[in-house]
């Protein structure tokens, strides 16, 4: 029954779906739950998770302006992986998360230690959602429903997550595209999907269930051999600016196969060959053992070792705009 309730899309076998779940060619099967047992009692032992602060807020709010127009890029950083695009009249929210847990519980798991750097009350006119996977630190059903409600947008995402989004609230018209699908959002912007190293799952049962301006995001992903973004920057470049995780990649042993750390995010940043960068996945919620700053820190090292200025690769705190 676990099964059959955790598979969200039927379709033909393909070299990334093999009839029930997707999967990478170049990748690696996600950690088993013993790894996660390890992980968690390795973790208790040794008293291996830093302490992040029950709270710490930005100094930053930002109230974006209803449109940007022309080739101007206005970047908002939301929190974690939350950011709203604006340009070219089109605005557009990554992996929008305005819960203040992302967890399938409302009382257990990781809590945000900030606010979201847009009041929800105070966003622009949202024409596009993209959600990369589904995780509950990317796909937040509650703040898909409430966008659903007072924007009425276009929800783009990879194939098996429309059925999480339509099964919660007929009201997300997700549009659901395989990899290398291009979709146009108007205003000559064009969404096109790529692969990455990472894995989807909404419980224990359904992983890989669903698979994952030239604005390259990556919403999660493991660095591997980087084959992944040398592809990325020969098919869809050049890249005027790489959106690159940084964050939860702690212990090394479990999670990087996910999860990059600064030193792979630099790396992936070169692979890709992006003229800029910005870093997300930090600061906002504890999924793994890292402190809260040690991202940042371990980033401004990388760098330094690569010859790369930080006004290349930049970060942003929540309610923090850039403008390009």
């Amino acid at each position: 029954m676990t099964a059959r309730m955790s598979r969200y899309y039927n379709g033909p076998k393909s070299d990334h779906f093999d009839g029930e779940r997707f999967f990478d060619p170049h990748g690696e099967p996600p950690r088993s739950r013993r790894d996660l047992l390890r992980w968690h009692v390795d973790r208790r032992r040794r008293d291996g998770k830093a302490k992040w602060p029950t709270w710490a807020p930005s100094r930053y709010a930002d109230r974006p302006p209803a449109r940007v127009e022309g080739a101007a890029l206005r970047i908002s950083y939301v929190g974690h992986a939350s950011i709203l695009i604006q340009t070219a009249g089109v605005n557009i929210l990554l992996d929008p998360v305005w819960s203040k847990r992302v967890s399938p519980f409302r009382f257990v798991g990781p809590k945000r230690v900030n606010d979201p750097g847009i009041a929800f009350a105070d966003l622009p006119p949202i024409d596009v959602v993209l959600v990369s996977h589904a995780h509950y630190d990317h796909l937040d059903l509650a703040t898909l429903s409430r966008l659903a409600a007072a924007h009425r947008p276009r929800f783009i995402t990879p194939l098996g997550n429309d059925t999480i989004m339509r099964n919660h609230d007929q009201a997300i018209a997700a549009e659901a595209y395989d990899w290398e699908d291009r979709v146009n959002v108007g205003a000559g912007a064009v969404v096109a999907l790529v692969p990455a190293r990472h894995w989807s799952a909404r419980n224990l049962s359904d992983r890989n269930m669903t698979p994952y301006t030239r604005i390259y995001l990556v919403a999660d992903s493991g660095y591997g051999d980087g084959r992944h973004f040398r592809r990325a920057r020969e098919r869809h470049g050049p890249f005027g600016l790489a959106i690159l995780p940084i964050g939860a990649y702690e212990p090394r042993w479990f999670m990087r196969d996910a999860h990059m750390n600064p030193a792979e995010s630099v790396r992936a940043f070169i692979d890709c060959g992006a003229e800029l960068a910005l870093g997300h996945h930090y600061g906002t919620f504890q999924l793994t053992d890292e402190a809260i700053d040690a991202p940042l820190i371990a980033l401004a090292h990388a760098l330094s070792d690569a010859g790369i200025s930080p006004e290349r690769f930049r970060t942003l705190r929540p309610g923090e705009v850039w403008l390009l």
